[in-house]
């Protein structure tokens, strides 16, 4: 893969690696972190992609992992009482309430949701990225579908 096609395959995946950081990350500068973290190893990593047709998911893989490099940093720094007190209710104007249920599910089940609902990503491909077998992300679906429900049922009747 030559650097201007391995520009042209990041900039086609942007938007799709967004929304995966920030279902992991929520704070807008970790996810540009975590995608540069992961675009600038992914360069001077690209002689270990065996297969080009499978360079979104293996880029994928890529920033998960700096995504959760990022959350351990983090862990260390920010008590979770102090994070929870930052987060008010006016920085979430403006987000729809489907998006405020699936930032509200658990990490388990909000990635597979994320990837497989918001960015498309096929039970299989899915399955490849989080290192999980088809039935295992089948059922996260599954669950993460009936928590949504649950926290949709009263404000659309469900």
């Amino acid at each position: 893969m030559t650097r201007k096609e391995f520009t042209a395959e990041v900039l086609k995946a942007e938007k799709s690696l967004y929304h995966i950081a920030k279902s992991i990350l929520r704070d807008d500068e970790d996810c540009a972190d975590a995608m540069q973290n992961a675009i600038l190893q992914a360069y001077s990593k690209l002689n270990t992609l065996k297969n080009e047709a499978f360079f979104k998911t293996w880029l994928t893989r890529i920033l998960i992992n700096e995504s959760y490099q990022i959350v351990r940093s983090r862990k260390i720094q920010v008590p979770y009482e102090d994070y929870m007190e930052e987060q008010t209710c006016s920085s979430f104007e403006g987000y729809s309430e489907v998006y405020l249920a699936v930032n509200e599910l658990p990490e388990l089940y909000r990635i597979p949701f994320v990837l497989h609902y918001v960015e498309g990503y096929s039970v299989k491909e899915t399955g490849q990225i989080l290192k999980l077998s088809d039935s295992a992300v089948k059922v996260r679906l599954h669950r993460a579908r009936n928590l949504m429900k649950e926290k949709l049922k009263g404000e659309y009747g469900l």
